[in-house]
């Protein structure tokens, strides 16, 4: 089988997923095109590359999963046509809900063995300031009868039913939430983030959005602990019973998640440039790490949050692995008790989870997550000499995917 190797994986800052209104201002990146995002990448890409190789890429993948208004009418194609890249290069945008970002990158992984002789331009993008969450309106989530038949749940109660089963406590959730708001600093302030995040600049050339802006530095348990649970009226919509039907063991869903254990709605996009070892000699590019495996899953709707954890373990499967072979594993941090159960089941050490924070500090651009996750990665996976890392990425409706990559020296 093939070789696929990653050449390189950019990200933009993760702005607010806030539109300016009555006033006030919206999120750093809130005022800009998703499309200008991806050809930002696109030529930050060509710098850190060779533009050639860029330009002759047989294709573009892009994750989005709000495909209306601003994001309507193909954004893989409208990224192309704004960043003026050849008229021969084919072009997807796709929607797997909030891994979709990841997903690319495997649709891309896929056509690279097939077709030896070209690179692909995987990742994704996502401007929740621009269309918010559900803007589509499908009848999947908002037609009762249809949620019942099918059925659907708002993703939240998936988490608050997984805290409810396994006894996870809102302390807990708290300690999960300061600790990734930390590592994110930390993360910042020591440098971890220079090598993979691009600046993104205004119209006039001034800088945009240079740091992910979620982060709250100071935040402090005590604070998070305090706000009140966030979720108990959506429960009592109908929701908290339809679980109960669906999980006998339960006889209530208790409501734990307040605002700060779920991941601010954010701006970003994410890009990154694989292919075979014969596409990327040929424009005299040195890869960073190979693709040892991918993996798709999907579980329960209600529940949701076991699609990752199940393509995970298929993805170690695949590579003949365990967690005690993988240095650095980026979990995405759908909520907080996603991430708690992680590592209750697992057992793997903190120390290797997320080390420079997660989508609880640094929000959740949607179609663009996993990508985001990959190109952290990478870039850690250098910057520490280390060799395989883990990508592992939930959404809604239980549908998730993980990857498997390792360090090229």
């Amino acid at each position: 089988m093939t070789d696929v190797f990653i050449y390189e994986a950019l990200r933009t800052p993760r702005g607010k997923g806030v539109a300016a209104r009555n006033g006030k201002p919206g999120g750093a990146l809130s005022h800009i095109a998703p499309q200008e995002l991806v050809a930002q990448l696109l030529t930050a890409l060509k710098a850190r590359t060779d533009e050639c190789a860029i330009t002759a890429a047989s294709r573009l993948i892009l994750g989005c999963v709000g495909q209306v208004g601003a994001q309507g009418g193909h954004m893989a194609l409208i990224s192309r046509l704004h960043a003026n890249l050849p008229d021969h290069m084919a072009t997807k945008t796709l929607n797997n809900f909030c891994v979709s970002g990841l997903t690319a990158v495997g649709d891309a992984a896929l056509w690279s063995r097939w077709d030896e002789a070209s690179l692909s331009l995987a990742g994704g993008v996502e401007m929740v300031s621009q269309v918010p969450f559900q803007a589509d309106e499908a009848a999947y989530y908002n037609d009762p009868r249809m949620m019942v038949a099918l059925p659907w749940a708002p993703p939240v109660i998936g988490a608050e039913v997984l805290a409810t089963l396994e006894g996870i406590s809102k302390e807990e959730l708290s300690d999960i939430t300061v600790a990734s708001h930390h590592k994110a600093e930390h993360a910042w302030k020591n440098g971890h983030y220079d090598r993979g995040v691009v600046p993104i600049k205004n119209s006039d050339g001034t800088t945009a959005l240079a740091h992910d802006e979620l982060i709250r530095a100071q935040c402090s348990k005590d604070k998070i602990h305090a706000a009140p649970p966030a979720f108990s009226k959506l429960g009592a919509m109908g929701f908290d019973q339809q679980a109960v039907e669906r999980f006998p063991v339960l006889t209530e869903v208790a409501h734990v998640h307040n605002r700060y254990h779920c991941p601010g709605m954010a701006d970003a996009a994410a890009l990154a440039v694989l292919g075979s070892k014969r596409a990327g000699e040929a424009h005299g590019l040195t890869p960073k790490a190979r693709i040892l495996a991918y993996a798709e899953a999907s579980n329960d709707p209600v529940l949701q949050f076991s699609g990752g954890t199940t393509a995970m373990e298929q993805a170690l499967a695949e590579a003949g692995l365990t967690l005690e072979d993988i240095d650095l594993l980026e979990v995405m941090e759908a909520f907080a008790a996603v991430s708690s159960f992680f590592t209750r089941k697992y057992a793997v050490d903190p120390a290797r989870i997320n080390v420079n924070g997660g989508n609880l500090a640094m929000g959740h651009p949607m179609g663009a997550s996993g990508a985001i996750l990959l190109t952290t990665a990478l870039h850690e996976l250098h910057r520490r000499g280390q060799n395989r890392a883990l990508i592992v990425c939930h959404a809604g409706s239980g549908i998730g995917n993980a990857m498997i990559i390792e360090r090229c020296n």
